[in-house]
């Protein structure tokens, strides 16, 4: 109890919340993992996802381990204030990762001079870490499949670490969204298909960190995001004493992805997980949010994509002209059909063309 209450005592300092739990599986879970997974309602996602066999059973990662400290740590800082069309959701706006990390790493100097081994666990596939942080008691499993706590709502980053020392573990937190389902119609798309359970297919945030093309139907729903989505997280009613607690303020233009050399992007993106770190991701995402904002000064622009080498970027800027839809738009679409080779381009070209005026 005495190695607990300093533990306890370090997340004070950082401002977080602390619990504990054991290594028992996860059942439901692993279940409701293998139900999206078999469903195809998980889409692209991998992490967790990949295994969850070893996700939902910690023990098999860490069979030295006998206890889990879970810290929830919140991340909201002043500029995360209500605003609308955020191109960059909140928790990746900087690296917001670094407090937990820090608490993470003194609950490790803790332990060791208690004569325990401990290792930091953060943002691993190796641990469901919504599922500890409520079996640890410091959270509940909100509608939106997110873990809420009191005063915080969703607004907060969970991190980990699995030690040797047998702590005494807390109880599962006896709360639940009672009526309240703000999150599900505030989704944009209806990836929440039902309380608790989300279609990863339909999900923005989701989408955006995937490979490939980005489904014509979502492309207007993504509006001028560019990476994550806030939607159901702002819904949320227990997390709006900590949101209205700040200012917003002016937000980055998407347009400055679209300017930027492949070195200066992957510094402004390096705490956002990009597939394979490639930014041909980051440009796609970008164009679809430039196309939404409809602004007939941005076809110089985005005509410039539609002669990249890169038929993914060909394709959206496609989109995005037709989403503009002016005549400048149409004539260089119109242009551009008479040289693409690429079949699906072609066919972006086509259906970007008919939502222009005709010659």
């Amino acid at each position: 109890m005495v190695l607990l209450e300093r533990l306890r005592g370090v997340a004070a300092e950082h401002e977080a919340r602390l619990g504990v739990t054991d290594l028992a599986p996860f059942p439901d879970v692993r279940a409701e993992i293998e139900r999206r997974r078999a469903t195809g309602a998980s889409g692209r996602l991998g992490f967790t996802f990949k295994d969850p066999a070893m996700s939902a059973e910690p023990a098999r990662s860490f069979p030295w381990a006998r206890s889990i400290v879970v810290v929830a740590v919140p991340y909201l800082r002043d500029g995360d204030g209500r605003s609308p069309d955020r191109p960059v959701a909140r928790f990746a706006d900087g690296d917001r990762y670094a407090p937990v990390r820090a608490v993470l790493d003194d609950l490790v100097t803790v332990l060791a001079a208690g004569g325990a081994r401990g290792e930091a666990v953060l943002d691993d596939d190796r641990i469901v870490d919504r599922a500890v942080a409520v079996r640890s008691g410091i959270a509940w499993w909100g509608k939106s499949t997110m873990a809420l706590a009191p005063g915080l709502g969703p607004w907060f980053l969970i991190g980990s670490v699995v030690t040797d020392e047998p702590l005494p573990v807390g109880e599962p937190m006896v709360r639940s969204c009672g009526t309240c389902d703000a999150c599900l119609p505030a989704c944009p798309t209806g990836a929440i298909v039902a309380p608790g359970m989300l279609d990863a297919r339909r999900c923005i945030a989701a989408v955006l960190q995937g490979r490939g093309t980005i489904p014509e139907a979502m492309r207007v729903a993504v509006g001028r995001r560019v990476y994550g989505c806030d939607d159901c997280l702002t819904a949320c009613p227990p997390g709006d004493p900590a949101l209205d607690s700040h200012l917003p303020v002016p937000q980055p233009d998407p347009r400055r992805l679209l300017t930027a050399s492949d070195e200066e992007l992957e510094r402004m993106t390096s705490h956002w997980y990009v597939p394979g770190r490639k930014m041909r991701f980051v440009r796609r995402n970008a164009l679809v949010a430039v196309g939404n904002d409809r602004r007939g000064d941005d076809v110089a622009l985005l005509v410039r994509f539609l002669h990249d080498p890169d038929s993914l970027l060909r394709s959206h800027a496609a989109w995005a002209l037709g989403r503009i839809g002016t005549d400048h738009a149409g004539e260089a679409l119109r242009d551009a059909a008479d040289r693409e080779r690429d079949p699906e381009v072609a066919a972006e070209i086509a259906s970007a063309s008919a939502m222009t005026p005709s010659p």
